[in-house]
């Protein structure tokens, strides 16, 4: 049975008018394969969820679409029932922001292109995939903490289907809207405990969900902060952890592990987009490679 939906069409212009690799876009951050996320490799597709102000949740799906002279862009299935004007704002301007077209990296395709390990990324790649919420990301960051990805993957999927909105066009409690400070703050102690099994980061969850109703947003450790401030296109700060160090080195064919300090200094040249210039250098082959080398 063939699903019922609308297409529609987002322009891939940006503030400084340089080139979009949409696909790069999608497949550029480990959060592509969190619910309510669901990456398509295969198809190369990209389904997520919008909230709809005084509505419900729809359900997205974004590929490749049309080129024009005046650039590419991406088609955006909108599932389920046509949607009405208000849906059809919330779904261009939900996508809009996930693929961070509002982002100018020009200044940094300039450095990158003098660059013979980055010139690549100069065609369009670099635009960092993000949420639709900061909370959203905030969240899935702290999932990530002192802990495997199929941990994370476990602690996500519990709050987006006990906690999120179902959506329209939504494929069952996965797809669902991510939940919002307000359901996640009503949440007793033990669910945290007991169904998403968070372990210590329970306690932080809450009380951020409870901070973030209240309109305030509470500190985080340095990795935390190096990964947030990547989602919100600030990018001065390295990732460095247990999978971007060995994956540097390893890159380098070197055998004994690079220091922190050696790399700082590596990509200290780009100055504000130090921490995007060495994200990209340790995820250039995600493309090719595929999602066994994510998590």
């Amino acid at each position: 049975m063939t699903r019922q939906m609308t297409t529609l069409e987002l322009g891939l212009r940006t503030p400084g008018g340089e080139p979009v690799d949409l696909w790069r876009t999608l497949i550029s951050h480990g959060f592509a394969g969190l619910s309510p996320t669901v990456l398509d490799e295969e198809d190369r597709t990209l389904a997520f969820t919008v909230r709809v102000p005084g509505g419900r949740p729809r359900r997205v799906r974004v590929s490749e679409g049309s080129r024009t002279r005046r650039g590419g862009r991406a088609r955006l299935d909108v599932l389920g029932p046509p949607p009405g004007p208000k849906v059809v704002r919330a779904v261009l301007e939900g996508a809009a922001h996930v693929l961070r077209l509002d982002q100018d990296l020009s200044p940094f395709y300039l450095k990158a292109s003098g660059d013979p390990d980055l010139a690549w990324a100069a065609l369009g790649a670099g635009r960092m995939l993000r949420s639709p919420t900061v909370f959203e990301d905030v969240v899935k960051t702290v999932c990530t903490t002192n802990c495997a990805w199929s941990a994370t993957v476990r602690m996500v999927d519990a709050l987006v289907t006990n906690l999120g909105e179902p959506a329209i066009g939504g494929d069952g409690p996965l797809s669902n809207a991510f939940p919002s400070p307000a359901a996640m703050a009503e949440a007793p102690e033990g669910f945290y405990r007991d169904v998403v099994r968070a372990g210590y980061r329970g306690e932080y969850l809450a009380a951020l969900a409870r901070r973030v109703a209240e309109g305030e947003l509470p500190g985080v450790g340095p990795y935390a902060a190096a990964h947030i401030m990547m989602t919100l296109g600030r990018h001065s700060r390295l990732i460095l952890d247990s999978w971007t160090r060995p994956k540097y080195t390893r890159l380098l064919g070197r055998n004994k592990p690079v220091s922190d300090r050696q790399i700082e200094r590596r990509f200290r040249p780009y100055g504000d987009y130090a921490g995007l210039a060495f994200w990209l250098f340790v995820t250039r082959d995600w493309v090719d490679e595929g999602a066994a080398n994510r998590g």
